[in-house]
């Protein structure tokens, strides 16, 4: 351990610095914003629908904020900008014919994707996962 005799410590070794702001991980970050609802945090499924921000939410979870605004939500200044039903856009999605759902890594013992998503863009292809444009 040192200090017992014979060893000067430096400044370093006992002066400890400030901690390091964590990173947050913007690929995970990008997929988070793609599979969840920005309001409820629970998986994206049909309907869904978007603010003129392009933040996607279940239509449930939207419809029971705009019915009761008195209730508590962890993340309600997400929507705050959401007055009516006329704020929000209903989306006609393509299902990714190469998403498997849950049951595609049930074990754990294959390579997961986290960029594989539910839809693609029916014209060029391209998975809507937040990496491309």
């Amino acid at each position: 351990m040192g200090c017992d005799g014979g060893t000067i410590p430096k400044r370093h070794e006992l002066v400890k610095g400030p901690k390091k702001v964590e990173k947050v991980d913007k690929n995970a970050e990008l997929a988070a914003k793609w599979k969840y609802c920005a309001l409820s945090q629970e998986k994206l499924r049909l309907p869904i629908v978007a603010c003129e921000l392009g933040r996607l939410y279940n239509k449930d979870a939207i419809i029971e904020y705009l019915l009761d605004k008195s209730a508590e939500r962890p993340n309600a200044e997400a929507v705050t900008h959401i007055r009516g039903i006329k704020d929000i856009k209903e989306l006609n999605l393509t299902d990714n014919p190469e998403w498997e759902g849950e049951r595609r890594n049930a074990k754990g013992d294959r390579y997961e994707d986290i960029h594989c998503s539910m839809f693609i863009c029916p014209v060029v292809g391209l998975e809507m996962n937040g990496k491309h444009r």
